[in-house]
């Protein structure tokens, strides 16, 4: 195999899987070359990778060592992101009434997903997380995206028992967009006792549901280590959570003149 093609494999098998060390004997064994070809392959793969902007390979001393991609994103290119997002959110259409906003297209688009999730990655690389959590439903792609590009798994909350989940935890809580009492569960077979977890989700209105998803997980011995949500409202001004980060602020929405106002969260990194 030609080395331009050695780099681009190594580099396509870094990036497809992030926060992963992978050592030299295992390109030496796929690719049939000697350490020192494949050293030279992985410090050629390295700018071309760094060059992207969208991350950088980071070598790992020791004999249990090796490289890694690690996701990044540069401060220039997360404020295009907010713009993007804050553009998309101010377009005609989008009001559906009692200060909400239609966002599907947006959650469910892989591209703007990813996009997010790379800010999310950067911000709590250092978290110390061993689960990324949500619940269902709009929050699972980008939480999802974010868990891919920290090497980590999922913890869907439900708001509604499955039987397919075996035993469940369950508790009853506020969300923040009513008074009215609904119910979320967990199994408790999610993650092990002890361990960590970030909360991300895409809209954050009160803080009901993200408070409930933080006692939830108490209750099954999970301590949550940080929350990201990709869209929170500036209202009420006083959530029912604390020391969350946001992408952007959703601020006045009017209805009669269909003005919404969105402003990018300014102090990202």
């Amino acid at each position: 195999m030609k080395r331009s093609h050695r780099v681009g494999a190594i580099c396509q098998i870094l990036t497809e899987s992030p926060e992963r060390v992978f050592n030299l004997k295992y390109f030496c064994d796929r690719f049939s070359a000697a350490k020192s070809s494949i050293s030279e392959d992985i410090s050629a793969a390295k700018e071309a990778v760094e060059a992207t902007g969208y991350g950088y390979i980071e070598t790992i001393p020791g004999a249990a060592g090796g490289v890694k991609y690690v996701p990044d994103i540069s401060p220039e290119r997360a404020a295009e992101v907010q713009q993007h997002l804050c553009d998309l959110l101010r377009e005609d259409g989008r009001i559906l009434g009692g200060g909400f906003l239609y966002t599907s297209d947006i959650m469910y688009d892989p591209a703007i997903v990813k996009d997010m999730a790379r800010i999310f990655a950067k911000k709590f690389r250092g978290s110390g997380a061993n689960y990324v959590a949500t619940i269902e439903t709009k929050g699972i792609p980008v939480a999802f995206m974010t868990a891919q590009l920290l090497n980590l798994p999922v913890i869907v909350v439900r708001r509604e028992t499955k039987i397919s989940e075996g035993a469940t935890v369950s508790i009853n809580y506020f969300p923040g967009s009513s008074e009215r009492l609904q119910k979320m569960s967990i199994s408790k077979r999610a993650a092990a006792p002890g361990s960590k977890a970030l909360i991300i989700d895409d809209f954050m209105r009160g803080g009901g549901s993200i408070k409930g998803i933080v006692e939830i997980l108490s209750e099954v011995d999970i301590e949550v280590v940080g929350i990201g949500a990709a869209i929170v409202n500036t209202r009420p001004e006083k959530k029912k959570v604390s020391d969350y980060f946001p992408i952007v602020y959703l601020g006045d929405v009017d209805e009669n003149n269909k003005f919404i106002e969105v402003i990018p969260n300014c102090q990202i990194f």
